[in-house]
C-alpha cells in the first residue's frame, strides 16, 4: 500500500466515518484512480470504522505541517 497526498485528496471529501467497503464505494463512483481502490482493499477488514484519512495513512500531513502563515495575507 502507498499513498501520497494525490491519492489520499481523493478521499477528503469521504463520508467519515466509513468501513472499508464504504470508501471503496465512494471511491469507485467518484472516479478515483484504482491505485486509491487497490490501496483501499489492502486495508485489513475487521469490520473497522474509519473516522478519517488519518486512520487509514497516519502520516497524512495535517494543516499544521505546512508553512503558512495566514497572517500574512
Amino acid at each position: 500500500m502507498f499513498w501520497t497526498l494525490e491519492l489520499a485528496s481523493y478521499l477528503e471529501e469521504a463520508p467519515w466515518p466509513a468501513t472499508k467497503d464504504e470508501l471503496i464505494d465512494y471511491s469507485i463512483r467518484s472516479g478515483a484512480p484504482i491505485e486509491v481502490v487497490e490501496n483501499l482493499q489492502e486495508l485489513d477488514d475487521e469490520g473497522e470504522i474509519y473516522e478519517s484519512i488519518e486512520d487509514i495513512w497516519p502520516d497524512y500531513p495535517s494543516q499544521e505541517d505546512f508553512m503558512f502563515n495566514e497572517d500574512e495575507y
